[in-house]
Formats: structure tokens, sequence, C-alpha cells
């Protein structure tokens, strides 16, 4: 799944730690390849233990794959999904934009946890209360039961930060009964067909 974060969303409200872009604002925010690799693995294995699944390692393989694809956003300003034949089997894929400097790597990663608000147990990709899937498609790849491992990436341009995850094995399969706690490897959709339990989402 793909995000845009507003500056307009964050600062709606009266400012306060939890609305702030960074805890460095009105500074540049904090980054690194240590700070990038430790608060994705916090964030997102919190919300999996909130979920009832097992924690994600970090794979060096799948943070160069999102490096790839944001330095390719980055360079040529194009805002989506990798495209390559295939990947998506491979990895699952979970993106963000923002101003350059201003959004810390917490922010990056919890506007999409924050997608749980929306979250409903049942048959992917029916997960979400809105009728939207892709409104919690982020946060489903994020706490899928069979994913164990993640990568994720920043690259810049003059004016734009384009955050990249990937996720293998990938999640947002079609047809996958996803439920805390529970596997989702057994379709339990009668009516799911093998096409549609071989689909899966970005």
């Amino acid at each position: 799944m793909k995000r845009l974060l507003v500056l307009a969303m964050l600062f709606a409200a009266p400012a306060s730690a939890a609305t702030l872009p960074s805890p460095n604002w009105p500074g540049p925010a904090d980054r690194g390849p240590l700070l990038l690799r430790a608060t994705t693995i916090s964030l997102h294995n919190a919300a999996r233990r909130e979920f009832g699944v097992a924690p994600l390692q970090w794979s060096d393989d799948l943070a160069a794959g999102a490096m790839a694809h944001a330095n390719y956003m980055a360079r040529t300003g194009i805002y989506g999904h990798d495209k390559t034949p295939g990947r998506r089997k491979v990895a699952g894929e979970n993106l963000w934009r923002g101003p350059r400097g201003v959004f810390s790597y917490d922010t990056m990663i919890q506007v999409m946890v924050d997608e749980q608000k929306l979250f409903r147990a049942g048959l992917f990709p029916h997960n979400s209360s809105n009728g939207r899937w892709e409104a919690v498609a982020h946060y489903t790849q994020i706490v899928w039961p069979t994913t164990t491992h993640v990568g994720c990436a920043v690259a810049s341009n003059a004016t734009t930060d384009y955050f990249v995850c990937r996720y293998s094995p990938a999640g947002n399969k079609d047809g996958f009964h996803l439920v805390a706690g529970r596997d989702p490897l057994v379709a339990t959709e009668p009516s799911a067909s093998p096409a549609q339990i071989a689909t899966r989402r970005d």
C-alpha cells in the first residue's frame, strides 16, 4: 500500500508531542540506518505483538530492494508500487511519502499502524470497516501472520522523502481469513477459488 501523509493532518489539532512530525520539529528529523532499523523492528513488532503473531526479523536483502525502489521514486518523482514483474510474489510493499526531512521514522510507520482503527477480522480483502480494503492494507501487511522478515529504506530528492518497506513472505493475499492470533494459511471461505487465493495485493 501507499500513503501520502499531509502536514495538515498533523497540525489540524493544537500542537503536542503526539501531533508533531518529529521530536526535533521545526528542525530536521533524526535519520540514519541504525535508527531506521531499530524503529522499524520496534513499531512493527509492537503491532504484531498486540495482534498476537510472531515478531519480524530485519532483512538486509529486503532493505536493499526497498532502497532501490525508493531511489527510483526520488529520481523520477513517480510515486507508486514497484511494477517489476514477479516482485509481488517475492515481497510485499508498503509506501509513504512526505516533505523532505520533516517526519521521523516513527511517524512514517505509525500512520500505517494506526489503520488498525478501521480493521475488522474476516476474509481478506474484506477487512475494513469503511468497505475500502486500501484503508487498512498497510496495517494488514504489517501484522500478516505468515510474514517473517522486513526491510525498509528512505530516499529523498530536493523536496520529498520516499519511504519503502518490503515484506517476505508477502501478505495481503485474497481468500485468507485474517484474525488476531490466527494462521491464515488455510482459506476458510469455501467459495474462494485457487485464482482468488493466489492474488496478492500491495
